[in-house]
């Protein structure tokens, strides 16, 4: 009869961690998708006034909140086209989506698919590119090296511009970028 019943505790307990590990991963691998954002999350991030000296923010810096998800996105002009982005501090470099590569100025035909990328999809191919300029607000960059990359869903904010800044924080749920 004990027998039985330590059988029938490790059966349920098995059980039990299975379904705790399966719904441990699938959390987890929601919340490790950035290039999944959905569509109805997209929208623009609007930044705070920056030059609003009651709010203790300096003219020389832009707030940027984040949405539901925790994302920054955030409405930019590249080449002179508009162009939304995602922030993503831990990108080596701006990447832009064919689409906005064409809004950027940027012909399908003039790029070079070279570059191998490893992203949250999987390996792609890229094309590397250099931005005349990416302006966001006050704040402007000229001759940023970026990469177009195919099967992307939207374009990423990266180190080749964020080290443009003097300085970048995430606090309480928003996004300040500094400059001088």
């Amino acid at each position: 009869m004990i027998g039985w019943a330590f059988r029938l505790l490790a059966i349920w307990g098995g059980v039990g961690l299975l379904l705790y590990a399966l719904i441990g991963h699938r959390l987890l691998t929601q919340a490790d998708a950035p290039a999944a954002v959905p569509a109805a999350s997209a929208t623009a991030a609007a930044p705070t006034s920056a030059s609003s000296p009651a709010r203790g923010v300096a003219s020389n810096a832009l707030v940027f909140r984040a949405n539901r998800e925790g994302h920054v996105l955030l409405d930019a002009v590249v080449n002179g086209g508009k162009v939304r982005f995602l922030v993503d501090t831990g990108a080596t470099m701006v990447v832009l989506t064919m689409h906005d590569a064409a809004a950027a100025g940027i012909s399908h035909g003039s790029l070079d698919f070279s570059m191998r990328t490893q992203t949250a999809n999987g390996v792609g191919r890229a094309a590397p590119v250099r931005l005349r300029e990416l302006r966001i607000g006050q704040f402007s960059a000229a001759d940023v090296p970026a990469a177009v990359v195919e099967n992307l869903r939207i374009s990423l904010l990266g180190q080749s511009f964020l080290k443009r800044l003097d300085s970048y924080e995430m606090r309480q749920g928003a996004l300040t970028l500094y400059w001088n």
